[in-house]
């Protein structure tokens, strides 16, 4: 294990300052991610601040309107479990209850959870294969190599790997916002935008810099919310990430779809948003299963599957109209 110093704060300013000013120091709150990234070898901190003193961070809120504010601090598990969340954000709960294992939930922060790096193999290998990520310049093995968990969208020949956390997509589908605090003050990021395509820079999972402190998510109300539903197909039932996702949420005129979100998850390197797809439902019965699957297929046409992967095509496509078909029956 890599040697690290750790010191703890509970004064935000501080905390940004620290980090701000020193290369070599992450932020360190569940460290369910951290620790296995330094063990690893794809991460190597020298000093690791605990954040987990800093106050107010770990507050699940009801906001006024239908929305749901939750702190950076909080457990995966008492947002899953929170009374708020279960009935106006179905999917969210969900979300999380997918994911991970128990013991996991209970120590794992919502930051963390979305700030999580990939699960590719190349990536994770403390032997050192060739990965951008890790070495920029050394090549990205997983191209020419064993890609079938790898992505089908927005890669580049420089990364083809994909985001793994289950509750970036539900808040993705959601328009959630990421409020972070820097150098400079607060700004809100909205949730599309947090996360990065690889392009020529796959180092860079995420917009922060330097000194950002993530506080808080706000998951803004709306009227589908509560007709939604996580749908996730892995190869195995319990503690595995996800071969393909689907966040969905609908609103419906009897059986016709008024509005539909739709995030697909183990497909990009960022949670995929299904936009045409969005387009494509309005006025489809949720009984129209040729329309719906019509409508779905357009999000689907700049889909580029890799050599292991082409199968994750028509499974997303399935797995997009059942998780759409479930949240439709809850309308």
């Amino acid at each position: 294990m890599h040697p690290f110093g750790l010191s703890r704060t509970d004064d935000p300013g501080e905390a940004i300052a620290a980090h701000a000013h020193d290369s070599q120091l992450a932020f360190i709150a569940g460290g369910t991610d951290l620790l296995g990234l330094m063990k690893d070898g794809a991460t190597l901190p020298e000093r690791l601040l605990d954040i987990n003193g800093l106050p107010n961070m770990e507050r699940i809120e009801a906001m006024p309107g239908g929305g749901v504010r939750i702190g950076a601090l909080a457990r995966m598990s008492d947002v899953a479990g929170n009374t708020e969340v279960r009935q106006r954000f179905p999917v969210i709960a969900e979300a999380l209850l997918f994911a991970a294992s128990g013991q996991l939930r209970n120590m794992a922060s919502i930051g963390g959870n979305i700030m999580q790096r990939t699960r590719c193999a190349y990536f994770r290998d403390e032997i050192g294969c060739r990965c951008n990520k890790r070495n920029w310049g050394s090549g990205c093995a997983a191209f020419h190599g064993f890609n079938r968990n790898h992505a089908i969208f927005g890669w580049s020949e420089s990364c083809v790997a994909t985001n793994p956390s289950d509750l970036a997509v539900a808040l993705a589908a959601m328009d959630a916002i990421v409020i972070v605090q820097g150098k400079t003050g607060e700004r809100l990021i909205p949730f599309t935008d947090f996360h990065r395509l690889p392009g020529d820079a796959p180092e860079r999972d995420n917009v922060l810099d330097r000194g950002d402190l993530i506080v808080a998510i706000e998951v803004p109300a709306n009227v589908e919310a509560s007709a939604s539903h996580y749908l996730k197909v892995r190869d195995r039932a319990s503690y595995e990430f996800a071969l393909v996702s689907t966040a969905a949420a609908v609103e419906t005129d009897g059986r016709r779809i008024r509005l539909a979100r739709l995030a697909m998850g183990g497909v990009a390197h960022k949670p995929w948003r299904l936009t045409a797809a969005e387009t494509g439902l309005r006025g489809i019965s949720l009984d129209d299963i040729d329309g719906l699957r019509s409508a779905i297929a357009a999000s689907f046409t700049d889909a580029r599957p890799l050599v292991h992967n082409a199968f994750k095509v028509e499974l997303a496509k399935r797995v997009t109209l059942r998780a759409l078909q479930t949240a439709g029956a809850r309308a």
